[in-house]
């Protein structure tokens, strides 16, 4: 399991920051006899202009990019905030093009984010905002019912998104974020986990679920629910026996919680 999440980190690094599909340059050599097979069984029945646009993959790829944490996040979010129908729902630093649209299709949604929203896009309405200056959310505090930070936290401090260096970035966004909760509010938060807490620099942070549950209840937070989420869809609740979930974790999965502010 190990040497597979080392080939899985490999390959994004590769893909990600330096543009270079490593599976997809691997299969395609396999892929070019049969892409060369039908080119030629299509020209002798062809006579027309002809221009060569090589799509070697797609006759063997499902029909979505649903075998990724992200769909299985954003769809089941979505579906949990549609069904509780907050009035108001703020979201900070969430996908644009999955959760956020997926939720504005029904509600309108105020988002946070210290990058720029470059179009404006409707029931979307957005601010600038570094979520660790507690300053730039004073007009926020206790104001919010609903509140979602997806696969977002983890990534406070480290400077990916142009945000300053602050080690404790983490632990900052989280007390930021809480004090927008009005009494009762529920986040919805989700953030890479383990049994260990780890940097991986300047990626993200992968963070002990206890030090989260510990920290969410100073902060007066309850847990409502705790789910752990992959590729291949979302886990039952084990919100009473969140340990017995963690047991098969080897080193790092995404996790999801709901906490309801006292």
């Amino acid at each position: 399991m190990k040497i597979k999440n080392k080939l899985i980190k490999l390959d994004w690094i590769a893909k990600a920051q330096f543009g270079v599909d490593l599976r997809k340059l691997i299969t395609a050599f396999f892929r070019i006899p049969i892409y060369i097979k039908d080119l030629l069984v299509f020209k002798r029945k062809f006579n027309g202009e002809l221009k060569l646009v090589p799509s070697l993959h797609d006759r063997y790829a499902s029909n979505g990019d649903y075998e990724h944490e992200y769909f299985w996040q954003d769809l089941h979010v979505a579906q949990v905030i549609y069904n509780k129908n907050p009035e108001v729902h703020l979201d900070i630093g969430s996908r644009i093009d999955g959760f956020i649209s997926n939720l504005a299709t029904c509600m309108k949604v105020t988002v946070l984010d210290i990058r720029e929203q470059t179009v404006k896009i409707p029931n979307v309405f957005f601010e600038q905002a570094d979520l660790m200056d507690s300053s730039s959310i004073s007009g926020y505090v206790n104001k919010f019912a609903s509140i979602s930070c997806l696969h977002t936290i983890e990534h406070f401090g480290l400077g990916r998104y142009g945000d300053p260096i602050i080690v404790d970035g983490f632990d900052i966004g989280f007390t930021n974020i809480s004090s927008m909760l009005c009494s009762d509010g529920i986040l919805y938060l989700s953030t890479p986990i383990s049994n260990r807490s780890y940097v991986e620099f300047n990626s993200n942070r992968v963070t002990d679920y206890k030090k989260i549950i510990k920290e969410a209840d100073k902060l007066n937070l309850t847990l409502e629910d705790f789910r752990t989420i992959t590729e291949k869809g979302v886990s039952d609740s084990h919100t009473e026996d969140p340990e017995t979930l963690m047991s098969k974790v080897d080193d790092y999965i995404l996790g999801f919680f709901i906490f309801k502010r006292g």
